[in-house]
């Protein structure tokens, strides 16, 4: 049975997606063609969206030009020392599919958010999360500091998670906070996000709670990875808290 808390936050997210129907037409968000309501992405501009696909690291999923056929070492990622086992985007980097994100983090149109759930939903494929859909591991969306979560008003990776959990039935848990703002890291190097990223990130009193039942794995849950470095900040802490493996889902990668 829901909590009072949680049958609130239904049904206000019930609500925000009955007004989002009236609000915005219901129509492809790529292509406009007419859809039923509560759809934003005709099959065919879905199909369309290029997902990642071999050959990439198998670490930090960056995709690698041409045929491979050797170990190479990953330009991002050979060099670190990373904190989670490995990180599978769903997609390759497309300006279709990063204006879908951008839409939804800074053009507020959080009714792209369950699209973009359905695209990060081919992750799945990879045949090394089989074990976290066996398992039940929990999605954990990375967070926003408090004060960038009052002026977006909600968290995208919060939302993308929300979908992928409605889709697969693994459990949602937010049990990590971001504990002090950090500067963008946009125009940031590897370096110097690592040093932005620093301590940023604590457990929250439901994730202590929630991860006594998740000492196996975690499956953190962000929107774009570029370097990696917000995740294996986030999978740090995730250890720490007694979690043998962290793995993470992006939608794409940057």
């Amino acid at each position: 049975m829901m909590s009072i808390g949680e049958q609130t936050a239904t049904w206000c997210r019930e609500a925000v997606a009955r007004a989002l129907d009236l609000v915005y037409p219901a129509e492809c968000a790529l292509c406009r063609v007419p859809l039923d309501h509560g759809c934003a992405l005709c099959g065919e501009c879905a199909a369309d969206l290029p997902s990642l696909r071999e050959p990439f690291c198998p670490t930090c999923g960056l995709a690698f030009d041409g045929a491979v056929d050797r170990a190479i070492d990953c330009p991002n990622c050979a060099k670190s020392s990373l904190r989670f086992e490995f990180a599978r985007p769903a997609m390759t980097r497309d300006p279709r599919t990063l204006d879908l994100i951008h839409r939804l983090k800074y053009g507020r149109e959080i009714h792209l958010a369950d699209p973009l759930a359905g695209l990060a939903m081919r992750a799945f494929d990879d045949p090394r999360l089989a074990r976290a859909l066996e398992l039940r591991w929990p999605l954990v969306p990375v967070p926003l500091h408090r004060s960038k979560l009052r002026q977006r008003h909600f968290n995208q990776a919060a939302e993308i998670a929300r979908g992928l959990s409605k889709r697969t039935g693994l459990p949602l848990i937010a049990a990590l906070a971001r504990t002090r703002r950090t500067d963008t890291q946009t125009m940031l190097g590897r370096g110097a996000r690592m040093t932005n990223l620093k301590g940023a990130f604590d457990l929250t009193r439901s994730g202590r709670r929630g991860l006594e039942t998740a000492r196996d794995g975690a499956i953190l849950i962000d929107d774009v990875l570029t370097t990696g470095s917000t995740l294996d900040e986030c999978a740090k802490v995730l250890r720490k808290a007694g979690v043998r493996t962290v793995v993470a889902l992006t939608v794409m990668r940057g």
